[in-house]
Order: structure tokens, then C-alpha cells, then sequence
């Protein structure tokens, strides 16, 4: 993937002034509509969202969460590394654009790209996966875009409205990235 075409973003670390967006984006159905959140409405509250990114800061949850923000500094959502299997060299990669302004225009891709680099460089990882539900093919059109492959599907894996839903395990190699 040529990086040339994306436009800039910038990982940050979270802080707490990242709050106020965090909880209106949870808000908004359509931007949570995959992500895994809990069965009601508000899935958080601004206390419990606060409480997590005070997790994510103090590095206590697992989580390496960072913000993606534009290159003229708007805060538009969120990308991080869990489950990071230190022995083995991987982790999975989560992202969410809160900012459904900034959906379809190459901003995700940017800001995977750089996770990538943090994650292949400063974590020396081998492997980066994701989990996607099958139904949700504008994302897996951006992993196939980003050179992710896939390892295959993982069945009745997400509880979704009442639901069991499968879905779709896909990675990328450091050495497939920077080829």
C-alpha cells in the first residue's frame, strides 16, 4: 500500500481531555455498531469511560490505546494493540473513527499503517491480527487493503443483539508490511 495517497494522521497517547470525545462517540449507534461494547444504552457512562482511559494511560488494562488525530490536531478516534503475547511476538489490533465525517477517506488506513510501524518497530512484533465480523465488509475491504490476510473464520465468536455472529480472523507479517 502506497502511504503517499493516504492523508497524515498522528497517534498520540490518551489523555483525559480525550473523555469528552470518547463518550459522545459511544453514544452514537452507528460509530459502536461493531465494536464490542455492552448490550444497553449508554453502553458507558462519562465516569466509566473516563475510568477506562485512565486505564489506558496508566497501562493497566493491556491495552497500547492511542488516539488518531488529523494533522491540523482534531482528535477523530482511537487505535490500539491488546492481547500482546510477548513470547510469541503478536498482537491484536483494534480501531474505531468516531468522527463519521472522516469514514471512507483513507484516515483508518493511515492511522493502521502507523500502529504498524510502532507495533513492528518499538514492540518487535511478527504478527498483527484482527477479528472482524463477517458482515462487516467495508472493514474487511480496508485490512485486504492494508495487506491483511485470512487465517480463517471464527464461529459464533461475538454475542450481537441477542445473536451469536461469526467472524473473521485476519492478519498481516511484518515481513508481508514492509515488503
Amino acid at each position: 500500500m502506497r502511504t503517499t495517497e493516504l492523508p497524515k494522521v498522528l497517534l498520540r497517547e490518551l489523555t483525559l481531555n480525550d473523555v469528552e470525545d470518547r463518550y459522545r462517540w459511544c453514544l452514537d449507534k452507528e460509530v459502536t455498531k461493531h465494536l464490542n461494547m455492552p448490550e444497553k444504552y449508554p453502553p458507558f457512562s462519562k465516569e466509566e469511560t473516563e475510568a477506562w482511559i485512565k486505564m489506558c494511560i496508566n497501562k493497566t488494562n493491556g491495552y497500547e490505546q492511542k488516539a488518531i488525530m488529523t494533522e491540523e490536531g482534531k482528535h477523530i478516534g482511537w487505535i490500539d494493540l491488546k492481547n500482546i503475547d510477548k513470547l510469541n511476538k503478536h498482537a491484536e489490533l483494534g480501531i474505531a473513527l468516531g468522527e463519521k465525517s472522516y469514514w471512507g477517506k483513507g484516515y483508518g488506513l493511515s492511522a493502521m499503517h502507523e500502529m504498524h510501524l510502532w507495533g513492528f518497530n518499538q514492540l518487535e512484533l511478527n504478527k498483527i491480527w484482527l477479528r472482524v465480523e463477517i458482515e462487516n465488509e467495508k472493514a474487511i475491504k480496508s485490512y485486504k487493503k492494508m495487506g491483511y490476510v485470512e487465517e480463517g473464520i471464527l464461529r459464533q465468536d461475538r454475542l450481537r443483539n441477542g445473536q451469536f455472529v461469526d467472524r473473521l480472523r485476519m492478519s498481516i507479517l511484518k515481513q508481508e508490511f514492509f515488503s
